[in-house]
């Protein structure tokens, strides 16, 4: 089954469509250092960085060497920040959001059997649901039936707090599944349409599902690392310590992209107060930083926090900056790497990142995780056989 991917950033969702069963025919993304990420983890695919407002109809159909309808799959993530719940503006016009449209325009001319689109929760409430409501209305208008849920990255074993919304459309069925939990985890879903549109797990089969993926099922068999320090193409020190471990490292045999930055002084201060699953309330009022000395204690429940084994991490953003959020090592005195970072996302270790340190964690954090997107792929792939 053939798939395109345009957003695609680094590759998380094809990467994870791959291991589904789908084959990578072309990925798109206009920042060239996430398109070499692209390129050299998926090179049968083309690769794109051109401004997709420049594509013509033409052009798409000559990259694809497909004609209209015989693709199976087109895939992507529009750029979401005019939808984020925590952008300062959430508005309609946000010229950024317009390229939902030139997504969908290329859709069109594809003629795919389904389109997967994937943004965050914001977007189920933005302009009080009219954006939702206009995705819809372009689809069914395309000849589509669309349906859309609030996935829960836990459910599919990736260790890791983290929410998307997922739109899967249909050219001929009127019937839209979406993937069933197969692991036991939890998370607190504060964002509007959670109560209707979250997959919930009743006790009865919670108890049937597999344990939660956690944090040490992720990282245990990593080496040490000291701060600043990049160990890059290294064979493994440990044998697998968790399932979740032997399936990342399949066909790999060495670590890559295990660097962390450095940390200034008043961080590693602050670090020797906090316990595992701690964070800012556990360090000394007097080596807070101002902002966080003048915080109520129900404020910022995740900044300088540490993470803990036997849980899930918070959300990987594109800055596993401690000030932001819950990125402190369980066990070392460090920020986690950007291999870590990879890892609670659920890549493959023989996924190699390129670009600088910022870049590497920008592109982990903007990816879907893989493993969520293998479980979607699945679904879709049974849904259009």
């Amino acid at each position: 089954m053939k798939l395109v991917d345009f957003f695609s950033g680094a590759g998380g969702l094809t990467c994870g469509l791959n291991m589904a069963g789908f084959q990578s025919i072309l990925g798109s993304d206009i920042h060239p250092t996430y398109a070499a990420t692209f390129a050299k983890n998926h090179p049968h695919a083309h690769v794109v960085t051109n401004d997709i407002r420049k594509l013509s109809e033409i052009d798409i159909l000559k990259l694809t060497g497909l004609k209209p309808g015989e693709l199976d799959l087109i895939a992507g993530g529009p750029p979401c920040q005019g939808f984020s719940i925590n952008a300062p503006i959430r508005t309609l016009d946000d010229q950024r959001n317009h390229l939902f449209k030139e997504y969908l325009r290329i859709a069109d001319i594809l003629k795919p059997k389904a389109i997967l689109i994937e943004n965050v929760p914001g977007i189920v409430s933005l302009g009080k649901g009219t954006a939702v409501s206009a995705i819809y209305a372009h689809l069914e208008k395309m000849g589509y039936t669309v349906d859309h849920r609030i996935l829960f990255a836990g459910h599919y074993g990736v260790p890791q707090m983290r929410f998307r919304t997922i739109f899967i459309a249909l050219r001929d069925s009127a019937k839209i599944e979406f993937p069933e939990p197969t692991r036991n985890a939890t998370a607190i879903a504060n964002f509007a349409g959670a109560k209707e549109l979250c997959i919930q797990v009743p006790p009865l089969l919670a108890t049937r599902l597999k344990e939660k993926t956690t944090v040490w099922d992720a990282l245990s068999d990593l080496p040490e690392l000291a701060l600043g320090q990049l160990i890059d193409d290294v064979e493994y020190t440990k044998p697998p310590q968790s399932e979740f471990q032997k399936i990342l490292r399949e066909d790999s045999t060495k670590i890559f992209n295990h660097g962390c930055a450095k940390l200034g002084k008043a961080n590693l201060e602050r670090l020797k107060h906090i316990p595992q699953g701690g964070s800012w309330r556990d360090i000394p009022h007097e080596l807070l930083p101002a902002g966080l000395q003048r915080a109520r204690r129900s404020d910022h429940t995740k900044r300088y926090g540490r993470l803990h084994p036997d849980e899930l991490c918070s959300t990987i953003l594109t800055k596993c900056d401690p000030h932001w959020g819950s990125f402190f090592h369980p066990t070392q005195d460090r920020a986690i790497s950007v291999r870590e970072a990879a890892r609670i996302q659920s890549f493959p270790d023989h996924y190699i990142f390129t670009g600088s340190l910022t870049e590497q964690f920008e592109q982990v954090g903007n990816a879907v995780p893989p493993l969520m997107a293998k479980a979607i792929g699945e679904t879709i792939k049974r849904l259009i056989s």
